[in-house]
């Protein structure tokens, strides 16, 4: 169990948490969500010792391990596979003493924790790991060093959920991979075996990965049971309450003072005017809550739409490098109020169509036909760094308006969310998601007929994803997506193409379905000489979809009745845990704390016998789907 007592946390003279205090149950999973700059990442360096409170404890149980990302993606000669079996520093430590122990008891020793800490599969494990989160068999052979800082934090990650730490911190994991990597460390999320804690904007994770919601909220941390949709409508209801409370006080506090004027001077009333003002010193109100209102987005509506289609492409191939292109024989179109999410693993060509769209790449043969007057609006996390730091943000807009008069172009700067004061703050002191919320009013400033949003919900908090979800719902135009945020995706697509194998075609299916066949077997990621996409056409994958589903029912069944038992057991051992977490059980009542530990006890041996039949019962599935 993660106990946090009295916490306080000052970071820079800033105070963010205060006398916190919070009981996380050994094996919940459970996502820390607060908005940006409350002090997550913060609570995160307290816990593992790097950041010292002011106050209070951290306790972990003894001999767990805590295990973090780190602040700077690895790099080195080694391969991929052997930094990510490094990880395990005692399997390391295990393998190197056997090769040299000489003596037979120490020999023995050795083999035996080999065999409890399953050592001989870890190579398994391991490459499992790197695979899910995107990297091929030939990929983990490669030297670290190969590797852009995106993909080696990948391999940070691989390594850490390799390791598996009794207790896992999770700090923003989804911002480096793509859907594909989201989809699979969700998975893997939801049955990581002991507990994990994530900080987490993406609404999909928070609700398919997590059984509690840790929220921290004015220097306060308060625990949720169930998952960010719970979470939501639990505190929703208690803000109810609270403002029904504060009228009700209110209104109490009105009478009592009212009758404390009219007979504070009688003397005969003197000693209930007395009680009264006693009463009113003991109404307190409902604690203050800050309003966490956020702006708006808006996405300008254009001035004409355009005839349909907008866009299109003829038997396209382009690329970087001559003769090798990354997309070959495109063929597709774009109408006036498409709303595209395109689909494909990272290095398969979806930036590199998005670009093609925007005409900041050129074709290598086909051709591109747009329709007159059309104006497109380009948002891209790279563009980031095309920002100027040391100008403000009003300093940016009037390079669009350099004739505008002042009242004007403040205006513009407040209408993409920087009135007043703040539109004259320096771009290097704003936050990931002000620069993300300045960049995208920048790429949509000319009212454009097409948004191309290449992720960009990265260092947006979930009411800002919220908003961004509003705007595009409510844009007129036509809207293409690159996003690892399933649920902006759900949310805001209508139409889903699948860029792999060298080609783009539509997927037939909804993200569901595409997920499904991610986990299954990621076909998107298999490397085919084709490369048109013709392996993957609507009618082939229908058809294979269809009839795997039919034959494979009955064990997917099996599987999805093993995990709700994991699930009921995980959740009855929470309990028990929480309840025999109580020192004065053992006092009060001995017999209830002896029948509590054995009823603990019996939940675990049922959870690990039903994690065995799951164990199974997936690797029939998954030999199913690969033959």
């Amino acid at each position: 169990m993660l106990v946090l007592t009295d916490l306080t946390v000052r970071i820079a003279g800033r105070l963010l948490i205060d006398h916190a205090s919070v009981q996380i149950p050994t094996g919940a999973r459970v996502g820390l969500v607060g908005r940006n700059g409350t002090g997550k990442s913060t609570l995160f360096r307290t816990i593992t010792g790097v950041h010292p409170s002011e106050s209070g404890t951290v306790s972990t149980p003894s001999r767990s391990v805590i295990g973090t990302l780190p602040q700077e993606a690895p790099n080195g000669p080694e391969p991929l596979i052997d930094l990510v079996l490094a990880a395990h520093v005692e399997r390391t430590a295990l393998l190197a003493e056997a090769e040299t122990a000489t003596d037979p008891h120490r020999i023995a020793e050795l083999h035996t924790r080999l065999a409890d800490i399953d050592a001989h599969s870890a190579p398994a494990r391991a490459a499992a790991i790197l695979h899910g989160l995107g990297f091929s068999h030939d990929d983990q052979q490669r030297p670290v060093s190969e590797f852009s800082g995106g993909w080696r934090m990948r391999v940070a990650l691989a390594a850490v959920l390799f390791r598996e730490p009794e207790i896992l911190l999770l700090d923003e994991p989804t911002n480096y991979l793509d859907l594909e990597g989201t989809l699979w460390l969700q998975d893997h999320v939801a049955r990581y075996p002991h507990t994990v804690v994530v900080i987490s904007h993406d609404r999909d994770l928070l609700d398919q990965a997590v059984d509690q919601i840790l929220h921290l909220e004015n220097g306060k941390l308060t625990l949720y049971r169930g998952n960010y949709a719970t979470f939501e409508r639990t505190r929703r209801e208690r803000l109810l309450l609270d403002q029904k409370l504060a009228k009700k006080q209110e209104a109490q506090r009105a009478r009592l003072e009212a009758f404390v004027e009219r007979f504070r001077a009688k003397a005969t009333k003197a000693r209930q005017a007395q009680s009264r003002l006693k009463m009113l010193a003991k109404l307190a109100p409902p604690a203050a809550r800050v309003t966490d209102e956020v702006r708006e987005i808006v996405i300008p509506t254009p001035q004409k739409m355009l005839s349909p289609p907008i866009l299109a492409l003829d038997d396209v191939s382009v690329g970087y490098e001559a003769d090798k292109p990354v997309l070959r024989r495109v063929t597709l179109r774009i109408d006036t109020d498409d709303r595209i999410a395109l689909l494909g693993s990272n290095g398969n060509g979806k930036s590199t169509l998005v670009k093609l769209i925007a005409g900041k790449i050129g074709t290598m043969g086909g051709r591109v036909t747009r329709a007159d007057k059309l104006s497109i609006g380009y948002f891209a996390q790279h563009q980031l760094d095309e920002l100027i730091p040391e100008q403000s943000v009003y300093q940016h807009v009037r390079r669009l308006m350099p004739d505008a008069p002042e009242a004007a172009v403040r205006a513009k700067a407040g209408a993409i969310g920087f009135s007043a004061a703040a539109a004259d703050t320096a771009v290097e002191k704003l936050s990931g998601g002000e620069k993300a919320r300045l960049l995208l009013g920048l790429a949509t400033f000319t009212a454009p007929h097409l948004v191309l949003l290449d992720e960009p919900t990265n260092h947006l908090d979930i009411d800002s994803r919220a908003a961004l979800i509003e705007a595009i719902n409510e844009f007129p135009g036509a809207v293409v997506l690159v996003s690892h945020d399933r649920h902006l995706l759900d949310a805001c697509a209508d139409r889903l193409w699948l860029v792999a194998n060298g080609g783009v075609s539509a997927f037939d299916g909804d993200i569901d379905d595409y997920r499904r066949l991610v986990l299954a077997g990621e076909p998107a990621k298999e490397e085919d000489g084709g490369g048109n996409g013709k392996g993957l056409s609507r009618t082939d994958q229908r058809r294979a979809a269809a009839e795997r589903r039919a034959e494979l029912a009955p064990l997917k069944r099996k599987i999805g009745k093993a995990e709700q038992e994991i699930a009921k057991l995980h959740k009855r051992i929470a309990t028990l845990d929480e309840a025999l977490a109580d020192p004065a059980l053992y006092t009060r009542d001995p017999a209830k704390a002896a029948s509590l530990a054995k009823d603990r006890a019996a939940a675990a041996e049922a959870l690990a016998r039903h994690e065995d039949e799951w164990l199974t019962l997936s690797a029939e599935y998954e030999e199913a789907m690969a033959g």
